[in-house]
C-alpha cells in the first residue's frame, strides 16, 4: 500500500489566499478570515496537482507514531505557542502589516514551556539551535501519549502499548466502499501521521459513540480517498462541496507525487462546517477485532474489549455503532 505524506507542518491551501477583516468561521478569537482566491497556488502547479491523489481531510486531532523509550508509541500534536504578551505583539504586527514577515521572536522568552519529552515536528527550521516559529507564530511538535496522562486519555483509549497495537478505521481491502475498525500493530504505523476522531474530539462531527460509551479511532492520513474528485477549479470545487454527496467533507488534501501536500477547507470558501451529516459517518462499517484481541491477550482496555464484543458485526452507518443490545 502506498505511504502518503506525513502531516508534520501546516499544509498550504491549493489556492492563493487573502485576508478579510471579518470574524473567522474557524476560530472564535480570530477577527480576520483567511479565504481562497480563484488563483491556483504555484506550489500546487509545480507539484503537478492535476495528477495528485485527492483524499478526505478529517476533522480530529493530528497524531504521529514514532519510537519512544525503545518502542513504537503514539504521539499527540502539541504546538509550542507564544505567551500572552508575545502573542499580542505578534497579532498587532500581523494586523498592521497584513503579514508576519519582519516580526522577530525570542524563542527562549516568548514561548510557553512544554514537557521535556516534547520534540519539534520534522522540517521545523532551526536558528542558533532554536526551533523557528511558523507563519502562525507556532512551533509544531509532538509529545508522547503516556498511559497515565489524563490530558490525552482519548488518545490512550486507542492504543495498547503492552500489546503494541492501535485501533484503526480504514477502508476495507476487499471493498473500498466499506469501512472497517481493526487492530493494527503500532510498528506497522511507524513514522506515519493519523487523525484521532471520535466522541470527545472537536465536537464529534462524525457522530461517533456517546457520553456513556465514547468511541475513538485513528485514521491514517491519505487513507480515505475521494472518488471522482472535481478538477482544481474554484467554481467547480465550490459547487462540489455544496451539491455533491461526496462533498460532505471538511475538506480535501491532495497528495502529490513529489510528496507535496496541499489542501482546501470549506472555510476557505466561506462554507459552513460541520453542516449536517457527513459522507464518512454515512458509510457502512464492519468491526474486525476479536481474533486479534485473543492473539494479543488484551483484557484490560475498555474500548478494545467493547469492540471485540462486536466482532464481525456490520453497521449500515459509522455513526450507528452501538454497544448496548
Amino acid at each position: 500500500m502506498r505511504r502518503f505524506g506525513s502531516v508534520q507542518q501546516k499544509i498550504s491551501c491549493v489556492f492563493l489566499t487573502e485576508v478579510k477583516e471579518e470574524q473567522s468561521r474557524k476560530r472564535e478569537c480570530q477577527q480576520f478570515q483567511v479565504v481562497a482566491t480563484k488563483h491556483v497556488n504555484p506550489i500546487a502547479l509545480e507539484s503537478n496537482i492535476d495528477c495528485a491523489l485527492a483524499t478526505e481531510k478529517l476533522d480530529g486531532t493530528c497524531c504521529y507514531v514514532s519510537i519512544y523509550k525503545g518502542q513504537s508509541y503514539l504521539w499527540a500534536r502539541l504546538d509550542r505557542k507564544p505567551t500572552k504578551q508575545a502573542d499580542k505583539r505578534f497579532k498587532k504586527h500581523q494586523y498592521s502589516h497584513k503579514s508576519c514577515k519582519g516580526f522577530t521572536w525570542n524563542v527562549k522568552e516568548d514561548f510557553k514551556t512544554v514537557p521535556e519529552s516534547w520534540v519539534p515536528a520534522h522540517r521545523v527550521q532551526h536558528h542558533n539551535g532554536q526551533p523557528v516559529p511558523d507563519d502562525h507564530g507556532h512551533i509544531p511538535g509532538w509529545v508522547p501519549v503516556e498511559k497515565d496522562n489524563k490530558q490525552y486519555c482519548w488518545h490512550s483509549s486507542v492504543v495498547d502499548y503492552d500489546a503494541g497495537v492501535a485501533l484503526v478505521l480504514r477502508p476495507s481491502a476487499e471493498n473500498e466502499d466499506l469501512l472497517e475498525i481493526t487492530m493494527v500493530p503500532l510498528a506497522d504505523l511507524l513514522e506515519q501521521t493519523l487523525e484521532l476522531i471520535g466522541t470527545n474530539v472537536n465536537g464529534n462531527p462524525y457522530g461517533l459513540g456517546s457520553k456513556k460509551q465514547p468511541v475513538h479511532v485513528l485514521v491514517a492520513h491519505g487513507s480515505v480517498h475521494i472518488r471522482n474528485p472535481p478538477p482544481v477549479d474554484f467554481q467547480q470545487l465550490c459547487s462540489w462541496f455544496q451539491d455533491s454527496q461526496e462533498g460532505r467533507v471538511e475538506g480535501i488534501v491532495w497528495h502529490c507525487n513529489d510528496g507535496t501536500l496541499v489542501k482546501l477547507h470549506r472555510h476557505h470558501l466561506g462554507l459552513r462546517w460541520p453542516d449536517g451529516d457527513t459522507i464518512l459517518n454515512a458509510r457502512p462499517v464492519v468491526v474486525h477485532v476479536d481474533g486479534t484481541i485473543r492473539e494479543y491477550h488484551i483484557t484490560s482496555k475498555d474500548l478494545f474489549t467493547s469492540l471485540s464484543q462486536l466482532n464481525g458485526h456490520r453497521f449500515s452507518r459509522l455513526q450507528d455503532i452501538q454497544f448496548d443490545p
